[in-house]
């Protein structure tokens, strides 16, 4: 069954997870790609970097809509091909409806000031996916595809804010990030044991926990610990997730010394950012930086080596820094990376740094399998 995901703010990390998890991509835009899976459902709501998932329709919308059961039709066309238009797409919505009100069916066609349809009016208008009768199909090409999901963002925006443990002054790790450093590990079999051995307020932990997975965490600061073993407390104490205690622990440690448990089938993780900056580093500044956040990477990555087993994948986010040139500058670590007993799946660091615009310090993402 072919597939059409809609791509996040940074599409290629977009096209990384969706990679990691399913299969190659087919074909893709920075928009969108299209990618085949006959074995299960893709599920939205545990994919970080996409913003609507949509099914390949068999026939065209009109023919889609005229099989739905009586009753009021909601519908919205989105067109993602190379020369889309509004006119046309206005046009095609109002030929559709047109011919359905002459067959006797209520019709309404959410309005679009674009040639897409935004995710918040999606939601807004509930053609989400959830209701058979409110329905947002996506023109690609030659091809139509009919929305099975929209990226739950009341629902983010809950479990980051409703938090009870929560501390600006170590960053704040977005769920949707920390749901893409899992997935770039790969597909994982259900209940595999994710290690976080930075794990800060406990931000992968949970995502971890709510995709099915153990939780692992450990932090060098003891209030960190306590306040991951209060956010997790709470999660696995709310009705709509069903949690278990019992699928995660979280200990104190240093990440360059401590000695994990077994097992370990993957490792997710956002490591030391270094200090909060408001404006661009002094090159003094940078070096010095950059050189502290070098030296924490190297010193975890050797610790963790020989505690896992060959072909574990490691995904780990590190800081890289804007400079006065408007381009971000990278820790230079990857060769000593490999040298020590790693593949570095994304040596060419092309697309992978995860930042908002003007954002001083951005996380830079590397993927690793020990050899």
């Amino acid at each position: 069954m072919k597939y059409l995901a809609v791509l996040g703010r940074q599409p290629k990390i977009s096209l990384a997870e969706i990679e990691a998890v399913f299969s190659d991509i087919e074909r893709s835009t920075n928009k969108v790609c299209i990618f085949d899976v006959s074995d299960k459902i893709p599920d939205i709501n545990r994919l970080g970097g996409v913003m609507k998932m949509a099914v390949e329709l068999e026939n065209k919308p009109l023919e889609y809509l005229k099989e739905l059961p009586e009753g009021k039709i909601t519908f919205g066309i989105s067109d993602y091909s190379k020369n889309a238009s509004k006119r046309s797409v206005i046009s095609e919505a109002l030929k559709i409806k047109k011919i359905l009100v002459r067959h006797g069916r209520n019709v309404r066609v959410v309005e679009n000031n674009d040639v897409v349809i935004p995710t918040a009016t999606a939601i807004h208008n509930g053609i989400s996916g959830r209701n058979i009768k409110k329905v947002e199909f996506i023109k690609f090409e030659d091809s139509w595809y009919k929305v099975i999901g929209v990226q739950d963002i009341d629902a983010y925006t809950k479990r980051d804010r409703m938090r009870p443990a929560r501390d600006a002054r170590v960053g704040m790790l977005p769920p949707k990030l920390a749901q893409i450093l899992i997935n770039l590990c790969g597909d994982l079999s259900e209940g595999a044991t994710i290690l976080d051995p930075f794990c800060g307020t406990g931000v992968v932990l949970q995502e971890a926990l709510l995709m099915g997975y153990k939780a692992y965490g450990t932090d060098l600061s003891e209030k960190m610990v306590e306040y991951t073993e209060k956010n997790l407390n709470w999660l696995t104490n709310l009705r709509e997730f069903s949690l278990d205690l019992d699928e995660f622990k979280v200990s104190q440690g240093d990440a360059t010394s401590f000695k994990w448990q077994k097992p370990i089938d993957a490792v997710a993780c956002e490591g030391y950012l270094g200090r909060p900056m408001s404006k661009v580093p002094s090159d003094i500044d940078f070096k010095k930086e950059k050189q502290e956040c070098a030296a924490i990477v190297i010193g975890f990555l050797k610790n963790l080596l020989p505690q896992i087993e060959a072909e574990t994948p490691v995904t780990i986010a590190v800081p890289a820094w804007l400079r006065e040139s408007g381009e971000y500058s990278r820790l230079e670590i990857l060769d000593e990376i490999e040298t020590m007993g790693y593949n570095v799946n994304n040596k060419s660091r092309e697309g992978l740094l995860y930042y908002r615009e003007g954002q001083i310090v951005a996380r830079d993402i590397i993927i690793l399998r020990k050899k």
